[in-house]
């Protein structure tokens, strides 16, 4: 764990520069805007440990996967998000030496995230080699305003000399993703220029997908608040490669700023043939504008995502930090615009797991958007899942399944499945359960039903066929079960009848009848579209999926009164977490996998994970039985782990832990709690860490059709407050140690439930209860 990170409710900030902390400082101070995003990578020339990193949404390459051995059903790619060209560089030559900070004497080190206005911004003071000392600072903006923009004021200030020097604008497509095979490059040119008529600007392509890109900028040079034009000396271009070189004149104690500006056009959103032209309107537009106008843009922007989505802590700095900087993140991550784009696991911010889309999403991620954002945004994730429907009936019939069934791939850019470990490709299929669950999740909540018939249903058909086909008859048992598999719990492979993985297949079977019937009896022309296009043989269908779920086998402990986690775990040497030597932990860095394997050690929440899920089908006393059991031999090494323990925990009133997890969870990346920050930071877990708060303090739940809130105010907390939309009403929920008030903000009239009681709340009225507060 480490502890460098100023405490602010509204900055992150790091005060002083460690080199052994830069990684972890750039995952952490990274800004997107949706469309793209960039690691806090400095401007200047840093030949320090660095992961420089640039990406744009939904633009990826299918990297050729490497095994030592091949099986039959392997994706033959594992596809990333590209590290793609990069804008932001602002080269400095002091007497003919290029400006290093791995070379200086730094002090004076500030870097800040303002996460209320949406910018990032650094300054310091260097010492150079030969004695010279200079001043900087750099606001960074990637635009939410136009989400193809992205500006930079850069402030050079000499303080004990003044010197002509040489600085370098540029736009460098001649870049490599740190995880590509032999260093592979995945960008070809297609057009660049220097030339003085016109912005600078490189036009490239990916290898294998065709995006084109077309990076340009273009620049204002200040001195002292006048603009200035400083001589252009040379201009470069070479292979994907075009800058800018200019002689400025420094003076000692006055102040030169550059403002750099950059447009980011790419052929998802336009004509090949007119990505330059949109380039240089969009630079003009923002020229126009000038930076000030920008910047006070992006706040105005980013004060209506605030009034959204924000939730306010007093008394806990830690903790408040702690939630805004995971909203802030999934805010600026995804912003529902294009159903063709989802949310990567490590967003804007790093390499690791390609940038691709996991079941994250649907388990963690759609409900804060739900609840805070206009429903299509949430809507769009679901229709992205619709859209790749066939890919995913293509990804089973490889694995040997039929008429129709569908595995949705485990990793995905365009639908295929591409990962490459057999037992995250063939075993984890838990992850048609979430997708099938999301879609409940979303008409539950909006009230949407026709979203059954428009999309859901055929994917709830294809998902139930498959579980249909993975399942076999045991003639021992005289029930279904279900073997070779991996739930969510990474740490047991090919395990047989994984209890999460069969709860939610029966889960499925059963919603899935359910919308059939709903869909038939309410949109019978859908009905028969659905079933034809389908080839649903609805009487022979139905009744196989009846009797699944009449004779589905779970395992179970009648002296703990449990369900286990699958066949054998009981067999284990059950020692707890808390028995461990510390020095072998965490496990996944100190242990070899074989040793793992064999243990009893859960990554994160699996018979937990279903409980969650489907909290509805059990009592208090079964979901803390189950808890105290199977939280003591959890690691907690997977960033999905922390939030649904905490909310559980807040739910059979371990009020203590469902604290502790809510500050793991919230401050994962801030205080780099598994040592991985340096690889990006943990978007979708992000999305369960604002579940805690909402769904584990609040207690909001959706009961018959309306919320339903149970809160409690931890000892620490002054006061708490959020809102939340639902359907048509916007509420502010806001719990102190005397009372909970539930305001609503806007809408029509409605019924809510408080504490079990059922409650009328009109439009702009309230309703005030007494806290409950944990002593």
């Amino acid at each position: 764990m480490k502890n460098y990170i100023k405490h602010d409710p509204w900055k992150i900030i790091e005060e002083g520069f460690d080199p052994k902390l830069n990684k972890i400082s750039e995952s952490i101070f990274s800004i997107g805007n949706g469309k793209m995003g960039h690691r806090a990578n400095f401007e200047e020339t840093y030949s320090g440990d660095s992961l420089r990193g640039n990406y744009i949404s939904g633009i990826y390459y299918p990297d050729k996967t490497r095994v030592g051995w091949w099986k039959n059903g392997y994706p033959e790619y594992f596809a990333k998000v590209l590290n793609a060209p990069a804008w932001t560089g602002i080269k400095i030559k002091i007497n003919a030496t290029e400006f290093d900070l791995h070379y200086c004497k730094v002090t004076h080190f500030t870097r800040e995230l303002n996460m209320l206005e949406g910018y990032l911004f650094r300054s310091f003071t260097a010492e150079l080699p030969d004695g010279k000392i200079i001043k900087i600072s750099a606001t960074r903006i990637l635009s939410i305003v136009n989400d193809e923009l992205g500006v930079i004021k850069y402030s050079i200030t000499p303080v004990n000399f003044s010197e002509t020097v040489q600085i370098t604008l540029d736009v460098d497509a001649d870049i490599v993703n740190q995880d590509s095979n032999y260093n592979e490059k995945f960008w070809d040119e297609i057009n660049k220029s220097a030339s003085l008529n016109n912005p600078v600007y490189v036009t490239a392509v990916t290898r294998k997908t065709g995006f084109q890109v077309c990076t340009a900028i273009d620049y204002v040079f200040t001195h002292n608040g006048t603009v200035i034009n400083p001589q252009v000396i040379a201009v470069t271009e070479k292979e994907k490669y075009a800058a800018r070189i200019f002689d400025v004149a420094l003076e000692q104690n006055s102040e030169t700023i550059i403002y750099k500006y950059a447009s980011v056009t790419t052929s998802m959103y336009f004509n090949p043939e007119s990505l330059i032209e949109n380039a240089f309107k969009i630079l003009k537009n923002a020229l126009n504008k000038g930076f000030d106008t920008i910047k006070l843009e992006q706040k105005q922007a980013w004060e209506q995502k605030w009034i959204e989505s924000d939730i306010i802590i007093e008394g806990d700095i830690a903790a408040q930090q702690g939630i805004r900087f995971n909203i802030f993140q999934l805010n600026q991550t995804y912003t529902g615009t294009d159903e063709r784009l989802n949310i990567g696991p490590k967003g804007f911010t790093g390499e690791k797991y390609g940038g691709s889309t996991y079941w994250d999403t649907e388990a963690y991620c759609i409900p804060f958007y739900l609840s805070t954002a206009d429903q299509n945004i949430a809507r769009n994730l679901l229709i992205y899942r619709y859209k790749h429907l066939q890919k995913a009936i293509e990804n089973a019939q490889k694995l040997g399944f039929t008429n129709g069934a569908a595995l949705y791939p485990m990793v995905t850019m365009n639908g295929e499945e591409c990962h490459n470990e057999w037992e995250i490709t063939f075993e984890e299929i838990h992850r048609n359960g979430a997708i099938a669950f999301a879609i409940y999740n979303y008409v539950r909540y909006t009230g949407d039903k026709n979203y059954l018939a428009a999309y859901g249903l055929e994917v709830l058909i294809a998902i139930s066929r498959f579980w249909a086909q993975r399942v076999h008859f045991s003639e021992l048992k005289q029930q279904y079960v279900m073997h070779g598999v991996t739930g969510p719990n990474e740490y047991e492979n090919n395990v047989n009848n994984n209890w999460y993985t069969n709860k939610m297949a029966i889960w499925t079977l059963k919603y899935t009848l359910e919308s059939l019937q709903h869909v038939e009896e309410h949109h019978h022309t859908d009905y028969l579209r659905i079933t034809e296009k389908s080839n649903f043989k609805a009487s022979a269908e139905t009744l196989k999926w009846s009797d699944i779920i009449d004779r589905m086998y779970f395992p179970t402990d009648t002296k703990r009164n449990i369900f286990v986690q699958h066949d054998g775990f009981l067999d284990k040497e059950l020692i707890p977490v808390a028995d461990l030597n510390p020095s072998e932990k965490p496990l996944n860095q100190k242990w070899s996998w074989d040793r793992i394997l064999r243990s009893c050690y859960i990554k994160q929440a699996d018979v937990l994970q279903g409980i969650y899920f489907l909290e509805d089908e059990f009592d208090t006393d079964s979901i803390k039985r189950n808890f105290d059991f199977y939280e003591p031999f959890t690691v907690h090494e997977s960033s999905l782990s922390s939030c649904v323990h905490s909310i559980l925990a807040a739910k059979i009133k371990h009020f203590d832990k469902a604290y502790n997890f809510y500050l793991n969870a919230s401050r994962l990346d801030l205080d780099d709690y598994n040592n991985d920050t340096e690889d990006g930071l943990h978007i979708t877990s992000m999305g369960g860490t604002w579940m805690t708060i909402i769904q584990g303090f609040g207690g909001m739940r959706i009961k018959n059709g309306h919320l339903s809130f149970e809160p409690f105010i931890p000892a620490k907390w002054n006061k708490y407050a959020f809102k939340i939309k639902h359907q048509n009403n916007l509420f502010l929920i806001s719990v102190d140690s005397e009372y909970t008030t539930i305001e609503n903000v806007s809408g029509n009239a409605t019924t809510i439930f408080l504490n079990g009681n059922k409650l009328h709340i009109n439009e702009n009225a309230k309703v005030q209860v007494q806290s409950f507060v944990v002593n």
